[in-house]
C-alpha cells in the first residue's frame, strides 16, 4: 500500500498526462467530436488501478461515441502513461463519464426558477 500522499501525486500526474493525450495525441475522431476534459482521477492504494473521470460536452449521441473512442484508446493511453509516469507497474485504466457538472447545472437552474416564482406567503401579506 502506497502512502496517501504518493497516491494523490500519482493521480494528479496521471490526470495531467491524460489531459495532454486528449488534446495532442489521441487521433480517434470519436474522441474529438465532443469537448472532453478530465475532471478527476482516483488511483487505488496499491497503484494498480486508475479510474479516470471525464466530462463530455455534447449530445447523448456524441457522449456515447466519445466514450466508445476512449474505451478503444485505453491500451494506447495506458502505454503512454507507462512511458511518462515513473511507476514499477502501470495501472489498469478505466474511463468513467462524469455527469456531475450537468447535475450541478440542473440544480442551479431549479434554484433560479424557485427564486423567480413568487412565494404564497409573501402574496398574503
Amino acid at each position: 500500500m502506497a502512502p496517501p500522499r504518493r497516491v494523490e501525486r500519482v493521480a494528479e500526474q496521471i490526470r495531467r498526462e491524460v489531459s495532454q493525450l486528449l488534446v495532442h495525441s489521441i487521433k480517434d475522431e470519436r474522441v474529438g467530436h465532443g469537448l472532453v476534459s478530465v475532471t478527476d482521477v482516483i488511483v487505488s492504494g496499491d497503484l494498480q488501478h486508475a479510474k479516470i473521470f471525464v466530462s463530455i460536452y455534447g449530445t447523448d449521441e456524441i457522449r456515447t461515441q466519445t466514450m466508445a473512442g476512449l474505451k478503444a484508446a485505453t491500451g494506447y493511453v495506458r502505454s503512454e502513461i507507462g512511458q511518462r509516469v515513473r511507476l514499477r507497474r502501470t495501472p489498469e485504466i478505466v474511463f468513467v463519464e462524469d455527469r456531475s457538472l450537468e447535475r450541478g447545472t440542473r440544480v442551479l437552474s431549479i434554484l433560479q426558477g424557485l427564486e423567480q416564482e413568487p412565494s404564497p406567503h409573501t402574496q398574503e401579506a
